[in-house]
Order: C-alpha cells, then structure tokens, then sequence
C-alpha cells in the first residue's frame, strides 16, 4: 500500500555511504548507479493508495523510503510504502526535516535496537560532529548515556553543545590511551578504529561499525569477550521515525545542515559533499 510524495526536500547521502551500497548485493535495480538516487525526503502526501490509512492528501511527511533500494528522491514525486513515512516533526520546515531519516535513523537504530542502551552506560562516538554522529550524541544523551565523542579541535564547542560529556581530539591523541569501560561505541570510520574501539570496551560491551564489515579477526576476538560486534545498515522504520519525531518536538534531537542546494545543482552538492569538508547534512530543495 503506496503513497505518492510530492518531495519538497532532499537530503544527499555522502558518497562514502553511497559507494557501499552500490558496491553491496542490496541494491536490485540493475547496475549500480541506475535509477535515480535519493533517499531522506521531506514534503507532502500527494495521494494515497488503496487501503492507506495512516496518510491523506496534503499531510506533511518524512522518511527514508526503500533504503537501500533507489526510489528515486531526486525528483518531484517519490512513490513508497505508507509505512516508510511519519509526520514531520512540529517546528521543522521541510529542509531540516529531510536531513534527518537516513542519520537519525541509523543513530537510534544502533544505540536502541542494536546495543539495547540503557541510562548511566559510557558511550564513545567516532565523528561526534558528523551527519550520524551529532545525532548519535543526542540521542544518546536522551536515553541518559555518558556521552564521550572524538572531533577535531575545532568541533569541540559544538560537540560539547550536543550534550557530549567528554571530547578527545583525535588528531592530538589516541583515544584509546584516554579512554575505558566503555559499553558501547559508534564508528562511522572503520579500519584501525575498528581494533582500537574494540580495546576500550568493556567485557559484554557492543561495537557497532556503520561503513564497512568487521573482519573475522576482529569478530574473534570480540567474541572471545562477549563483546557483540558487526556491520549495521540502516533501514527503513515507521516506529523509530515516530520515536525520532518525538525526540526533536520535546526539544532533545536537533539536525545541524551545513549547505542548501536547488536540485538543479545537485551535482555541485555531490561535489562539495565529497571534498570531506563539509560535516553535517547538504540539503536540495525541490520546486
């Protein structure tokens, strides 16, 4: 059972998160870079199908629609399952609100349903200042974690700001000489932070890798201490979106976006997306 979205919104998904999933089996659609991309969209039910109930025309709504499948939210209608969408929240127009699915949704996936965070646990937040680590940190802090995160220098004031109890600078040292016991890490990065994260955490902690899979190495030895480790993508969730909905209207999530584009200059997106400078959401409006 089908909406049709008339998108207002779409948020880029950077091009590391893009050339995983192109380069991974999920994606049916034919060879990787057909389709039309696009996932996080935000705008306004334009019809719903035969037995929708959740939906009418003109309802304001979000989601990640088919992730990791292409849908198609470069466009001016995206056609997907009732189900992947929510209302948007209160208080957010459309460009903050499609920052916020593929992110926030990865963030709450791994913290609640993965690592089943409980209040008063030590969490540590790989690019604390990035589009899924800001969120992570919120949430986090929502659920009345101990929140460490590691950023460059520079983003310390706004990590800080998050909610973040602690901030190392990953540039001056190495994080895991300063940190320890730690229950559950978030790591947006991979490679030698996979083995270096591991060494922080506590026995029967949780290690969640959002950019790439663990290596047998490392599922061994984390298995040797009870520690649950693995790769996590991201899918689409009507529940958590609602959860996420409520976060932002109680005041305790916030989406940063770093750049707005018109969908005509997507590919300018793309490529100011893909110099590593930017560190939030890039945003594209559509008329």
């Amino acid at each position: 059972m089908a909406a049709t979205i008339k998108v207002s919104a779409v948020a880029i998904t950077l091009a590391s998160c893009s050339t995983a999933i192109e380069k991974s089996s999920l994606v049916r659609t034919g060879r990787p870079g057909d389709g039309i991309v696009g996932w996080d969209v935000s705008g306004v039910v334009e019809t719903a199908g035969l037995g929708v109930t959740l939906f009418r025309p003109g309802d304001e709504v979000y989601g990640m629609p088919g992730f990791p499948r292409m849908v198609g939210g470069y466009a001016q209608y995206v056609a997907a399952p009732a189900r992947h969408f929510a209302p948007k929240p209160a208080g957010l127009d459309h460009v903050q609100a499609a920052a916020l699915p593929l992110a926030a949704l990865t963030a709450w996936q791994a913290l609640v349903d993965m690592a089943a965070l409980q209040e008063g646990q030590r969490v540590l937040v790989h690019a604390a200042a990035g589009g899924v680590g800001h969120l992570a940190v919120q949430v986090a802090k929502a659920y009345g974690a101990y929140v460490i995160g590691t950023a460059s220098a520079g983003k310390h004031e706004f990590v800080r700001g998050l909610g973040a109890d602690e901030v190392i600078d990953y540039t001056a040292a190495d994080f895991a000489s300063m940190v320890s016991d730690v229950d559950v890490v978030i790591d947006p990065i991979a490679g030698d932070y996979q083995e270096r994260s591991l060494s922080v955490l506590r026995n029967g902690g949780t290690l969640i890798t959002l950019p790439a899979r663990e290596t047998e190495a490392l599922a061994s030895a984390a298995a040797a201490r009870s520690i649950r480790s693995g790769f996590m993508l991201v899918e689409p969730d009507r529940r958590a979106l609602l959860a996420i909905t409520e976060l932002v209207e109680t005041g305790k999530l916030k989406v940063h976006v770093d750049a707005v584009f018109p969908l005509a200059d997507a590919a300018k997106a793309h490529e100011l997306g893909e110099t590593g400078r930017t560190t939030r959401k890039l945003v594209l409006t559509v008329d």
